[in-house]
């Protein structure tokens, strides 16, 4: 029997393929250990907390363990319109972010430099800047006495100041500003390995400046449409301090409700409880996002 053929021989192969493996265990484990531990752990004592009662006279948790404050989220229709709400500005942000930040990238991705750079940076430097001090700019252009409604007035196109604090629209507009930054990047991204050459074949063939980018570069860019707007649909559906800052109090989102169960009635698992829901309905709902895109992109392949 040769070497090659020996048990010995056809062991090697195995054995290197369990140091392979123990080797990306070993790369993978700091990034696994820091994940569970900020992460995973919070979350379940976060759900663990969400099982225990509320005494409402002494303010303290009770030991009892059941399911009582989701059945009171889910049993109330108070709640049902906070979920819709969070809903429905999730989604109007997202679509908006789309529809401004996918020609954003594009143009900017057209530049040439050193326009493109500084345009660019135009473009994202609002993300070096604490989303807490953008919140508290809009919050002053759109007050009643701010610089909207003051230049409004001397054009003599009101009588009165306008109410555009604690409403949807401005907590919109400030979110659209606060996240299309986030869609821009991911669209660039996909930008970069666009294949120039089926651009420049259709434009030699005829085709409009128009069907170039419906036929040819969005097919190309949706994946970097697509991943964009779940971040900024995820990150508008948890969002708390544009909303509670200019939103205010009576335009209450699902993570401003929660904040004020655990700080303002101190009824930490009902607080617990919306935030567990508001995780779950996230997840199912890019869940169900991508599952969906997954059928119908494979139904386009065959």
């Amino acid at each position: 029997m040769s070497a090659a053929g020996s048990p010995a021989a056809a062991g090697m192969p195995d054995a290197a393929a369990r140091r392979r493996r123990a080797n990306g265990w070993l790369l993978v484990a700091p990034a696994s250990l820091y994940f569970v531990l900020l992460l995973a752990v919070p979350l379940v004592l976060t759900f663990v907390l969400s099982l225990h009662g509320f005494d409402p006279n002494g303010g303290g948790v009770l030991d009892t363990v059941s399911l009582h404050n989701y059945a009171d989220i889910l049993g109330d229709s108070y709640f049902y319109a906070i979920f819709l709400r969070t809903l429905l500005l999730s989604l109007g942000v997202t679509a908006l972010c789309v529809l401004i930040g996918v020609p954003e990238a594009y143009f900017l991705f057209r530049m040439r430099d050193p326009w493109r750079s500084l345009c660019l940076v135009l473009v994202l430097g609002p993300l070096l800047i604490s989303v807490v001090v953008r919140t508290l700019g809009w919050s002053i252009l759109l007050g009643r006495e701010g610089l909207i409604n003051v230049v409004l007035a001397r054009l003599g196109l009101i009588d009165h100041p306008l109410q555009m604090l604690f409403t949807m629209g401005a907590v919109t507009v400030a979110l659209v500003h606060v996240l299309v930054p986030l869609l821009v990047l991911s669209v660039w991204t996909s930008l970069t390995r666009l294949d120039s050459a089926g651009v420049h074949a259709a434009r030699s063939l005829g085709a409009s400046r128009w069907t170039v980018m419906w036929r040819v570069v969005l097919p190309q860019i949706t994946p970097g449409i697509l991943s964009g707007s779940l971040i900024v649909f995820a990150l508008t559906a948890s969002a708390f301090a544009t909303p509670a800052l200019i939103g205010g109090r009576r335009l209450k989102v699902v993570a401003t409700a929660a904040y004020d169960e655990f700080l303002g009635t101190l009824n930490w698992p009902l607080g617990a409880a919306i935030a567990v829901l508001l995780l779950i309905a996230n997840v199912a709902i890019i869940a169900g996002y991508n599952r969906m895109l997954e059928k119908r992109i494979a139904r386009r392949l065959g």
